[in-house]
């Protein structure tokens, strides 16, 4: 119980400052050291459970949001800071501290505490709590949450090396990890976006014009140590621009891309990178250039996969609804829709047709295409008959899987029609 005793007392003075503010009353001061007290008698006793530091963290929060919306209201006058402005946050990271302490090898209790530290905009815990961030790695190795964490923390104090090197190093250990192939790849988007904003305020084009030593000397002010690509890129002449042209073109994306998918050849891989670089706002050249290498290698590399012929199949319709406000509906059914559903379809018709070992598998992919088109309120009647008319050819040939049949009297039932 001393412990607790202790702990009573260091919260005096701020629960004072608080009270002089006029933020909390005398009655809620005593709530506090109740609750308080309460939450500290639970982690002195001899088993504390992680609950008890998780929840006692979730009052000191709320209490600081509380603090924070009073402050507004009352509309205080700013004056020199003082203990009550910074106790309860700091109360929040000495009760991450002291779980630490008790649960090392919670994965949990570390991203939890990085989380808040960035939160809170404590910058200089968070260059602590990466330094530490071996302890952390040494102790979950395989643990890509923590690798992916580190690495954003780097990126935040402006060390794309460090980052990069943090990411490879995961990946080492990790390399089954979609989330890390992801990261890996965001990381190399946003050096190019980078690349490209440093170098328009260098003053360096692609032409290679000369850099005005006034400039050269703001942009090194403002930005982080150079990487050997960054090195090689900025150098004059052939060189240099073989380089940046590299660079935009997305050299290194793309390798990091081949990479993962000799790493790890899984369609969800394919997937969320093709997810990833549809959204990431980069230029609409350097976007196309990356998903036509996507899908180039996703077809050498997982050619008789059913979900891999989809993927490659619809490309096009991809690309046309992404435009859309909704994934669920079709909102112009113009020229260009029509090719593309035309093109998906012819397809996924060849490969059913190939006869091959993965002829069932295939057909249920194409089965789920068909129905997922045809059960759309807004696709137009014309096209609807298109898809199942070639269901049906497909389903008439010899030795056609089954389902294919089975999916064609759905879709031509009475019920279906009224859909």
């Amino acid at each position: 119980m001393e412990r607790v005793q202790f702990q009573q007392e260091q919260m005096l003075p701020e629960l004072k400052d608080l009270v002089q503010k006029s933020l909390f009353s005398q009655s809620e001061v005593k709530q506090i050291v109740k609750k308080r007290t309460q939450f500290e008698t639970a982690l002195v006793r001899r088993i504390p459970k992680k609950s008890d530091f998780l929840r006692y963290a979730a009052y000191e929060m709320n209490l600081e949001q509380l603090r924070r919306k009073r402050m507004e209201r009352l509309k205080l006058e700013k004056t020199a800071p003082s203990i009550s402005d910074y106790a309860l946050v700091r109360r929040q990271f000495q009760i991450f501290e002291r779980a630490l302490k008790k649960f090392k090898s919670d994965v949990g209790l570390w991203i939890q505490y990085i989380q808040v530290a960035k939160r809170e905009g404590a910058r200089s815990l968070v260059g602590r709590i990466t330094a530490r961030r071996v302890q952390a790695l040494q102790l979950h190795p395989r643990t890509p949450a923590l690798y992916i964490i580190a690495a954003s923390l780097e990126l935040t104090h402006m060390s794309p090396s460090a980052a990069r090197a943090l990411l490879q190093r995961g990946l080492r250990l990790n390399a089954d990890s979609v989330d890390m192939w992801r990261e890996y790849v965001r990381m190399e988007l946003g050096f190019v976006e980078g690349m490209k904003r440093r170098w328009t305020v260098l003053g360096i084009h692609e032409e290679g014009h000369p850099v005005a030593e006034a400039e050269t000397t703001t942009a090194e002010e403002d930005t982080a140590p150079l990487t050997p690509e960054e090195i090689a890129a900025e150098k004059g002449g052939d060189e240099g621009e073989r380089a940046r042209q590299a660079i935009m073109d997305g050299a290194i994306v793309k390798s990091v891309i081949l990479s993962a998918a000799k790493a790890l050849p899984s369609i969800n891989l394919f997937s969320a990178l093709e997810v990833l670089i549809r959204s990431y706002p980069s230029q609409e050249r350097l976007r196309t250039a990356l998903l036509d290498h996507l899908y180039s290698v996703l077809k050498d590399t997982l050619q008789d996969d059913p979900r891999a012929v989809k993927m490659l199949a619809t490309r096009k319709l991809r690309e046309f609804t992404s435009q859309e406000n909704s994934g669920d509906s079709v909102m112009d059914e113009g020229e260009e829709f029509v090719n593309a559903l035309q093109v998906a379809n012819e397809s996924f018709s060849v490969a059913v047709s190939a006869g091959n070992a993965n002829a069932s598998p295939m057909a249920e992919v194409y089965v789920e295409f068909i129905e997922e088109w045809c059960k759309l309120p807004t696709l137009d009647p014309n096209l609807r008959v298109y898809l199942v008319a070639s269901l049906r050819k497909l389903a008439r040939r010899p030795n056609a899987p089954p389902l294919l049949q089975a999916a064609h009297i759905r879709l031509t039932s009475p019920s279906s029609e009224a859909l």
